[in-house]
Order: C-alpha cells, then structure tokens, then sequence
C-alpha cells in the first residue's frame, strides 16, 4: 500500500519514514510540504540520503487520492481540520497525528487550541486511536485521531486502575516530564540548546492542549466526568516521556495485587510491558521503539499508587502508534513493522 505524509518536513514525519520503510506492506508514495515543495526529502534530512531522495510535493487532493491508499497527517494543529475532510470524502484512509479530530467537541477544541474546529460531521466519524483500548472501533474507521503523546503515556497508566474501581477519581495527579524533540523542529526559544540544557522547566500549567484529552479518554474509560491535575515539564534530553502518576485508593490492596490487575488488563497488548515489583522503567529502556513500559508502586502508609508510564514520545507517542493503527486497520498484526529493540544505552 502506499502512504503518503502531510507535513513532510518535522519529526513526526520522519519517524514515519523511518518505520514505514522497513514495513513490509507499506511503501513511501507522496510526501507533501507546502513550505518546502521542490526541495528533496535528503536535502533536508541528510541520514536519507540514497534512501528517501524524492521531492517534497505541495497538497493536490486529486493526486494524493489516485495514488495514495493511506495517508498520514504529520502537520501543525488546524491544519488537518482543513485538509483530512477532502480525503475523507475521496475514501482514502486518513491518520492524524495533530490534535484536530481528537476532542468531540469542536468548542472546547477551539478554546484549548486557539483554531476553528473541524466540521461536526468528520469529529463524529473519527476514531481516537488509542491502539490497546480501542482496536475493534480503530478495525473498522477510516478517520483515526491519533493520540497526542502525553495522553498515550498518561491514559495507559491510569486506565486499569479506574476501570477496576478501586481508584478515588477525584485524586488524578499527572507529572510529566518529555524530551526536547516533542517541542517539534521549529526554532523557538523554549527548544534554545541554552535555554534547555542542564535545565527542567514546568511549562504551560494548568493550560496544556492535551488536559480534555486525557479527561475526554479517563472520563470515557471510568463512566464519570473526570478532572485532573496535569504538570508538564522539558528536561535536556532529545526523546522521552515520563508521566508519574499519582491516585488515592479506595481500599487497601498491595503492589502486587496492583501488579497483576495491570498484567491482566494488558495480557493480550504487545506493547505494553507492566513491570514487576520493585523494577522502575526509565525512558532509555524504550527508546526507539513502540514499548509503554509501566511500574507500579503502593505506599501502605498514605494508601496512594503511584504509576510510572514511559513511552518514546516519537514512536509510542506518535508515529509507532500510527503504524500500530494502520496494520489494526488492515487486519495486519498489529506489530507488523514495530518490533525494533529498544535502543539502549
């Protein structure tokens, strides 16, 4: 099948580059950046040289749709809003990896996003891709919104223990912590190698895009409305995220009884490795690949579990996930294509 990439010049876009060229049935077709068209894809990126040499093309909905089976959207948010519906009615496949078809409600979307939603009609026929708890819904959708990366991190490892009851839902406290590269490759003074290194930084308190995200996802997942505590940080490293999550519990259970309710919930899910008492994951352990690695901790003195969530923000968070939901979407193992070893050191 070939599939094409909106957005062709960011991170995002050559993650999927990357994963789709060892994908034994996916093959680039067009890369798309109206910024850059003309421009080849190694003149931009050159690790790709001899590998991925062709033009960038700019968006050509007719041409896109002829030659393309799937296509990816790798774009800044507000711009697929726009693009995506054409596609949508040409019945060509379409993946999201910007926020614009992630929340139901086009009003709180343009309220945390600060751009005009997508019509109602496509944020009602898009699946949130969610590849671990959505996969029959993501089997049969033609619209995926693909989870934004702290969400990913975040929902994987508060999901079981809220639809186990045992969680006080009012308790949800969020710290994540994400490597540079999910800043995106524009210059800005938040991603200044001065300005990060040998630094940590909390950013956007209180006001993240990804909060009604992460509550549309618990709140679904729990059967109540839910609201959370959620604290962003950048640390001085390229890939990466952590989320350390904090909940009350309703009742006295041990890490290990915890532990077993989480490999139970994820016992058919690839990706997902809980780990066992005691051993913490750290970012390094799934660099490079489509793993959330999860730990789990209860303090029997406060009664609280703590969570420890790690994913690569690129793969896991972004174009692994997306991979994920095409093979989901074609019948595919849902593996096919993503079982690279973690990079490590």
């Amino acid at each position: 099948m070939k599939a094409a990439i909106i957005g062709g010049t960011g991170y995002g876009a050559v993650e999927l580059v990357r994963l789709i060229d060892k994908h034994p049935y996916l093959e680039i077709g067009s890369v798309i950046s109206n910024s850059q068209s003309g421009s080849s894809f190694s003149g931009i990126y050159p690790h790709l040289s001899e590998i991925v040499d062709q033009p960038l093309g700019k968006f050509d909905v007719n041409e896109l749709s002829e030659k393309n089976d799937v296509v990816f959207f790798a774009t800044p948010s507000g711009v697929s809003s726009k693009l995506a519906p054409q596609l949508i009615d040409r019945e060509v496949k379409c993946i999201d990896l910007s926020g614009d078809f992630r929340l139901r409600s086009g009003e709180i979307y343009e309220s945390w996003y600060k751009h005009a939603p997508a019509e109602d009609k496509y944020l009602k026929q898009a699946i949130y891709g969610l590849s671990e708890v959505y996969p029959d819904k993501i089997k049969t959708a033609n619209l995926i919104a693909n989870p934004g990366c702290y969400p990913t991190a975040s929902s994987l490892g508060l999901i079981p223990i809220l639809t186990s009851k045992l969680a006080d839902e009012k308790s949800i406290i969020i710290d994540a912590k994400s490597g540079v590269s999910g800043a995106g490759r524009g210059l800005s003074l938040t991603a200044h190698y001065s300005e990060i290194n040998e630094n940590l930084k909390a950013y956007k308190l209180g006001a993240h895009q990804h909060i009604p995200e992460i509550e549309q996802v618990l709140s679904d997942e729990s059967g109540n409305p839910l609201t959370i505590s959620f604290t962003t940080h950048l640390v001085p490293m390229t890939r990466g995220i952590m989320c350390t999550m904090y909940v009350n519990l309703k009742e006295e259970i041990s890490t290990k009884k915890v532990i077993d309710l989480y490999k139970h919930f994820y016992q058919e899910s690839h990706f997902i490795r809980v780990r066992p008492d005691g051993n913490i994951p750290s970012t390094k352990e799934v660099s490079g690949s489509n793993y959330c690695d999860i730990g789990l901790h209860v303090d029997e003195r406060t009664n609280r579990l703590t969570i420890i969530s790690v994913i690569d923000n690129l793969v896991k968070g972004a174009a692994g996930q997306a991979i994920q939901n095409v093979n989901l979407m074609n019948g595919w193992d849902e593996r096919t294509g993503l079982t690279d070893i973690p990079m490590y050191p």
